[in-house]
């Protein structure tokens, strides 16, 4: 995979490289470098200037978005969450760093989610392995979920707090609702604790990021305030 299959320079494309065994980046001990992007875009000073944020130490960079223009100087796509069209691009970028060449090799979460929990299993022990968050005989009820989870609850929140007017607001807050009933009713169905039962999958994943927030964040400032998680998410 060239560099410029990896991402189209000079555009607001992103980035999809691909970590696997027999690939052009195989699984290595140190070889990768995590950004994650955790609310803000400016990386602190020093490792001790707020909770759980450290400087980058790859670089030196005093914002996210030098570690963009590093591997492409025209980069006019977002390197930070602006929004609710963008809540899945530039959340998360993984870094390249061989000893001749330093390239961003993938930007885009949703597809690492995929990818992403294998990609190591070669350096790992067996019993963290097994785990396998897209099973072959859940795959067919993760594929049907994952669309209206994704739209309606991880981007739904989005939509609903940055709406301009009260119809877009609730053309956003009303199927997140639904769709927070929804994914309620399946758990239970389902016998939980996850939303296919006893099985972790992806879908547990991207909906505890929305859901760890909800009530602290999204109630409080995205007015998603129809109901909260300590009452089930039922609309008052």
């Amino acid at each position: 995979m060239s560099a410029a299959t990896i991402h189209n320079y000079g555009t607001d494309d992103g980035w999809h490289g691909k970590i696997e065994e027999g690939g052009e980046f195989p699984p290595e001990k140190d070889r990768y470098h995590l950004y994650i992007e955790g609310g803000g875009w400016r990386f602190p000073a020093s490792n001790d200037e707020y909770p759980g944020a450290t400087t980058d130490s790859l670089f030196g960079s005093g914002f996210l978005s030098e570690v963009y223009f590093r591997d492409d100087k025209e980069y006019k796509g977002k390197y930070s969450k602006d929004g609710f069209e963008n809540t899945n691009q530039a959340r998360n970028t993984i870094h390249y760093n061989p000893t001749s060449t330093d390239i961003s090799i993938y930007q885009e979460s949703a597809e690492m989610l995929r990818w992403l929990p294998d990609a190591f299993n070669s350096l790992l022990d067996d019993d963290i392995q097994k785990v396998d968050l897209y099973p072959p005989p859940l795959r067919q009820k993760i594929d049907e979920i994952t669309p209206w989870l994704q739209s309606h609850i991880n981007s739904g929140v989005y939509k609903a707090g940055f709406a301009r007017t009260q119809e877009s607001y609730e053309a956003g807050v009303v199927p997140l609702f639904t769709a927070l009933n929804k994914i309620e009713k399946l758990i239970a169905e389902n016998g939980g604790p996850y939303v296919l039962g006893k099985h972790l999958t992806e879908l547990d994943l991207r909906l505890y990021a929305t859901i760890i927030r909800f009530d602290t964040v999204y109630v409080q400032h995205f007015k998603t305030n129809l109901g909260t998680g300590d009452d089930g998410f039922q609309a008052y």
